[in-house]
């Protein structure tokens, strides 16, 4: 009996380790796309501000400020919606991470349900198969 429960206890801890691994591997490569991502966004605004300040540095004289000043409000507006942007492709990405966890999780549940389930039929067939010739011999 020991060793039954050992081994279904060393399969349910394999399981377990399996799952978490591919828990752990899912969470790394969504760590690692949204770095990415976001790496890239702050490189093409950075990219863009410098080139702003470049050519503010060369105006001269007040009408190149004022050339400047839609060019300044334009590059602004772009570093907001770059930086919302990748925001909400992250938390889709997050998202989608975390749902794929999730499915993980609910398959975990239910293989370990099943497992029980058919522990909990084969246990009750041996009890009732061991209760039938007891009864037959008290009567």
């Amino acid at each position: 009996m020991y060793q039954q429960f050992n081994e279904q206890f060393a399969a349910a801890t394999r399981q377990f380790a399996d799952t978490a691994a591919q828990v752990n591997r899912l969470a790394l490569d969504n760590a690692e796309a949204v770095f990415g991502l976001q790496i890239a966004a702050i490189e093409d605004r950075v990219n863009a501000t410098f080139a702003f300040f470049g050519e503010a540095a060369e105006a001269r004289d007040f009408d190149a400020l004022k050339t400047l000043f839609p060019k300044g409000v334009q590059v602004a507006r772009e570093n907001v919606e770059r930086a919302v942007s990748t925001g909400q492709e992250a938390f889709g990405r997050t998202l989608k991470t975390n749902e794929a966890i999730a499915e993980l999780a609910k398959s975990q549940v239910e293989t370990a349900a099943k497992a029980t389930q058919a522990n909990v039929e084969k246990a009750t067939k041996a009890a009732a198969k061991a209760a039938a010739p007891a009864a037959t011999a008290a009567k």
